[in-house]
């Protein structure tokens, strides 16, 4: 259990193991408030002592509105220096015209959506919002032109707008990142979440929660009437705070802004009931489904008289989608390698001065239909190191129950094989661009499971091979959102998530995320 028998007049310990502890006799008696918040960790405690309104609610719509009207605003005076003589965009007239549809771009924003997602889902990040950006681009220089015509000008012209429309996607996006970065540096950002369901699911949950601190997610504990056995990779202070029925009274004595529903070992009519009752709170709340193993990010929510029905899209991609799948990656790859050959050469140098051995390492890989082929790498090892110990390794993460290392980190430590110019390699994951030469032969794409070496497959459950039915990836969902910070069991179902979510967008969106992931990764670990 996540908290032993005692009595609820006991004073609480807060150095002991598990803090906030509730009676084991039903949790009938009620923690009183304030011993309650001092049962929380001095983040939690922090928090609480916020002001009133400062919520992330509040602050990023705002800080998100005066990032668009500041990279408007710039793309604007850009286009006025680039293309002045086009349509007199710099003029008194036009840039009144210009100032005043401003209030449309961000009713266009607020209709697209733009500017409630950071509240609505946890992992938001401004690559999500490429598409919604041109879209109200695009319906703004339709606005602008149309503003400008119906007072009898023809300026701008429209290589101006198109000048204009090009800046105004890139400074608005960039402005959006710089905001949301600033934003997660206050407390404000930062939600208290409860997790109802202390099972195997609401642990995993609270788990990976604390591993993501960008999300901007502080668990305060868990609401359960019969947890099961508490992980031991969990933080001392995630605990059991009440039963169901105590929920609203957490939530107002916690300043709980998000509840992430976990189905709990309770009665489905008692969920439904507890839902229901939460729904009239000023909180975001998070439904894990049941089955949420087949769901992906393409699931298809309509509805028959008012009952809503999950449609699972086949997970084969179009012959068409694959032709432009497979174009983008030899573009892709051939500029890559054209881009980067000084670096490539810098490299190779720098191996063969630190150690003796090739260039490159070369394994044996599975590739589509589970098909081998030779795998590049910069060497980042001792020649002939051992791979004994990856083994077990493999088979030692399979489970959700393993346990990280010393450093919170589900990753092999190596520190012994890996040469000096080899730990560079590795944080900063140079030594993966080799692969760019695989994905220009068509044994890889830029997007796409991990390759896996062929003894992984004695660990696989039958649903883990779906992910042998696209291109195995230089870059994934698992590099993107998870990395060292999953088992192995959990980041093969993350493969299979991708592959039962596969769309060119989702493609793009982890292909802008890889870079701003290895950069965190990198600045984490010096």
């Amino acid at each position: 259990m996540l908290s032993p028998q005692m009595s609820s007049s006991e004073p609480i310990d807060p150095r002991t193991s598990v803090v906030g502890m509730f009676p084991e006799r039903g949790y009938g008696g009620a923690l009183p408030g304030e011993q309650l918040v001092q049962a929380m960790d001095e983040r939690t405690r922090r928090l609480l002592r916020r002001r009133r309104h400062a919520h992330r609610a509040k602050l990023v719509p705002r800080t998100l509105v005066i990032a668009d009207l500041l990279g408007l605003g710039l793309a604007y005076y850009l286009t006025t220096l680039l293309m002045s003589r086009d349509g007199a965009f710099g003029s008194t007239r036009e840039i009144a015209v210009f100032v005043l549809t401003l209030p449309c771009w961000v009713i266009a924003a607020k209709l697209h959506g733009l500017y409630e997602r950071d509240q609505q889902r946890a992992d938001h990040s401004t690559t999500d919002d490429v598409v919604g950006i041109f879209h109200i681009v695009v319906i703004g220089v339709w606005i602008l032109l149309l503003a400008s015509r119906l007072g009898g000008r023809t300026a701008p012209g429209i290589y101006a707008l198109t000048v204009f429309a090009a800046l105004a996607i890139c400074a608005v996006a960039v402005a959006r990142t710089i905001a949301r970065d600033a934003c997660k540096q206050s407390g404000a950002y930062q939600q208290n979440t409860l997790i109802v369901g202390a099972g195997e699911i609401g642990q995993l949950i609270g788990r990976k929660l604390v591993k993501h601190p960008e999300y901007g997610l502080n668990v305060v504990g868990f609401v359960d009437r019969d947890p099961r056995q508490r992980r031991a990779d969990l933080p001392e202070h995630f605990t059991i705070l009440g039963p169901p029925e105590q929920i609203t009274d957490i939530i107002q004595l916690l300043d709980v802004e998000r509840v992430v529903v976990a189905f709990a070992q309770e009665p489905v009519a008692e969920m439904l009931t507890l839902v229901r009752q939460l729904r009239g709170l000023p909180i975001q709340i998070d439904l894990v489904p049941r089955l949420f193993e087949l769901i992906g990010p393409r699931v298809g929510l309509y509805s028959v008289e008012g009952i809503p029905l999950l449609g699972l899209p086949p997970t084969r991609a179009s012959r068409g989608a694959r032709v432009v799948k497979r174009g983008i990656d030899v573009i892709g790859a051939g500029v890559g390698l054209a881009a980067l050959a000084p670096l490539f050469a810098y490299i190779a140098v720098r191996i063969r001065l630190d150690s003796a051995g090739p260039t490159m390492f070369r394994q044996v890989r599975l590739k589509a239909n589970m098909e081998e082929f030779t795998v590049f790498k910069f060497r980042t090892m001792a020649v002939e190191t051992d791979e004994a110990a990856h083994r077990d390794y493999i088979a030692a993460t399979m489970s959700p129950q393993a346990q990280a290392n010393g450093n919170g980190l589900y990753k092999l430590d190596r520190s012994a094989s890996v040469t000096s110019f080899g730990r560079w390699l590795r944080r900063t994951s140079f030594d993966e661009l080799p692969q760019l030469i695989n994905v220009l032969r068509g044994d890889m794409s830029l997007v796409g499971p991990r390759p896996c070496i062929p003894y992984e497959l004695k660990h696989y459950q039958r649903h883990h091979f779906e992910r042998f039915s696209v291109p195995q990836g230089l870059t994934g969902l698992w590099q993107v959102t998870a990395r060292a910070n999953a088992t192995y069991g959990e980041s093969l179902d993350m493969d299979v998530a991708y592959v039962r979510g596969w769309s060119l967008g989702l493609d793009l969106r982890l292909l802008l995320r890889t870079p701003l992931q290895v950069f965190h990764q990198r600045r984490s670990t010096t």
